[in-house]
C-alpha cells in the first residue's frame, strides 16, 4: 500500500511538469502561428501600396475593381488602362517578388542547414556565378545549349542550366572526398571562382553593349518578370516547398551532428545531396528570370530564425514570408527611390542587407 503511495506521489510532479511542457509548447506554437498572420498581413498591404506606386496613378479601390473584374468578368467593371497597368504591368512583378522572395528565403534556410553554417546560401555553391557565366555566354556571344529559341529565352535557359551544372560540379567535388559541409563549401568556392573568372573573360572580350547588358542581368531586377515566367517559378517552389517542409526533421537532425543523425536513422550525405539540390533547383528557377539577387536568402532566415527558433518545422515557412516581404519590399523602394527610373532590385537588397549584418556582427562582438 506504501509503495503504491509513493508512486502516485511520484507521478504527481512528472504530470505538473509535462502539462507545463505542453503549455509552453502551445504558447510557442501560437506566437509562430501569430508571427506567420503578421508577416501575411505585412505582405498584403505592402502589395496594395505597391500596386498603386508608379508614374500612372490609380487608388487602391481602382486596383482592386480591376483585379475583381479580371477574376469575375461581368460582375464587375474596370478601364482598359486600369487594367493595362494592373495586370499587364504591375501584378505579375509584384508576384513575382513575392514567389522569388519565399523561395530565396526557403533556399537560404535549407543550406544553412545542411551546411551548418550561418553565412551559407544557394550561392555559396557557385550557382549565382554559374548562372551569369551562362547569361553571359548567351548575350555576348549567342552561344547556348538551346540554340534557334528567341535571345531573351536563350539568356534564361543558360543561366537556369548552368546554375544546375554548378550544383552537380559541387556534389560530384564533394562525393570524391567525402560529402560533408566542410568539402561542399569548399567545392562550392572553387566552382564560384571558376565561373566568375570565365565571366571576367567574356566580359574584357566582349563590345561594350553587350557587357553593359551583362552586369545589368548581374545586379537582378523583377522587371524582367510576366505571368508565364512567374507561374513557372511558383510550379517549381509548389513542388518542392511540401516535401522540405515534410522533412524538416531530417534538417533539425543534421543540426546535432552528422553522427547523432545517423544515429537517429538519418541518411546524412543522402539527405544532404537531396536538400542541396532541391534548394539548387529553386535558386536557379527563380535566378534564370531575375538575375542575381542578393542577401534575401542571407537575411531571410537569420530574421526568422531570431524570432520563431531554429525548429525547421516553423523555420522554413516563416524564411519563405520573410524573403517574400523583404524583396517586395526592396523592389516596391527600388522603384520610388530615384523615380521615374527604377533601381535594379539587387542593389536595394544589398543595401538593405548591408546594415542587417552590420547589427548581427555587433550584438555577437556584445556577448565576448
Amino acid at each position: 500500500m506504501s509503495g503504491r503511495n509513493a508512486i502516485s506521489k511520484d507521478a504527481k510532479p512528472a504530470a505538473i511538469m509535462r502539462d507545463g511542457l505542453e503549455e509552453q509548447y502551445r504558447q510557442s506554437t501560437r506566437r509562430k502561428m501569430l508571427f506567420y498572420l503578421a508577416l501575411a498581413m505585412a505582405i498584403a498591404l505592402l502589395a496594395g501600396v505597391a500596386a498603386i506606386l508608379g508614374e500612372a496613378e490609380i487608388c487602391i479601390a481602382d486596383v482592386a475593381a480591376c483585379i475583381l473584374a479580371g477574376l469575375f468578368p461581368g460582375r464587375f467593371h474596370t478601364t482598359a488602362f486600369t487594367d493595362m497597368i494592373v495586370w499587364d504591368l504591375r501584378l505579375h512583378r509584384i508576384l513575382m517578388g513575392i514567389v522569388a522572395g519565399a523561395g530565396l528565403g526557403v533556399s537560404g534556410a535549407v543550406m544553412q542547414g545542411i551546411l551548418k553554417n550561418p553565412l551559407a546560401s544557394p550561392f555559396t555553391l557557385g550557382i549565382s556565378s554559374a548562372a551569369g557565366f551562362g547569361a553571359a555566354l548567351a548575350i555576348i556571344l549567342g552561344a547556348g545549349i538551346a540554340a534557334g529559341t528567341s535571345a531573351s529565352w536563350l539568356v534564361i535557359i543558360n543561366a537556369f542550366l548552368f546554375a544546375l551544372l554548378s550544383a552537380l560540379a559541387v556534389y560530384g567535388l564533394a562525393r570524391y572526398k567525402g560529402i560533408s559541409s566542410e568539402t561542399m563549401i569548399l567545392a562550392g568556392i572553387a566552382i564560384m571562382y571558376l565561373f566568375s573568372a570565365l565571366t571576367s573573360f567574356l566580359q574584357y572580350a566582349g563590345d561594350a553593349d553587350h557587357v553593359h547588358e551583362v552586369v545589368f542581368w548581374m545586379m537582378g531586377s523583377l522587371s524582367r518578370s510576366s505571368w508565364e515566367r512567374m507561374a513557372m517559378v511558383l510550379i517549381v517552389l509548389v513542388i518542392c516547398l511540401p516535401y522540405l517542409i515534410v522533412k524538416s526533421w531530417d534538417l533539425n537532425a543534421l543540426g546535432t551532428g552528422d553522427e547523432t543523425a545517423q544515429s537517429l536513422g538519418v541518411n546524412v550525405e543522402g539527405t544532404r545531396v537531396i536538400y542541396m539540390m532541391l534548394s539548387s533547383l529553386i535558386t536557379a528557377s527563380i535566378i534564370c528570370f531575375t538575375g542575381t539577387i542578393g542577401f534575401i536568402d542571407l537575411v531571410a532566415p537569420h530574421i526568422a530564425r531570431m524570432v520563431i527558433g531554429g525548429d525547421h518545422r516553423f523555420l522554413l515557412p516563416g524564411s519563405a514570408l520573410v524573403g517574400s516581404l523583404l524583396l517586395l519590399g526592396a523592389d516596391t523602394l527600388s522603384r520610388v527611390v530615384l523615380a521615374p527610373a527604377i533601381l535594379p532590385v539587387g542593389i536595394m537588397t544589398s543595401f538593405l542587407g548591408v546594415p542587417f549584418f552590420l547589427y548581427l556582427f555587433l550584438q555577437r562582438r556584445r556577448t565576448f
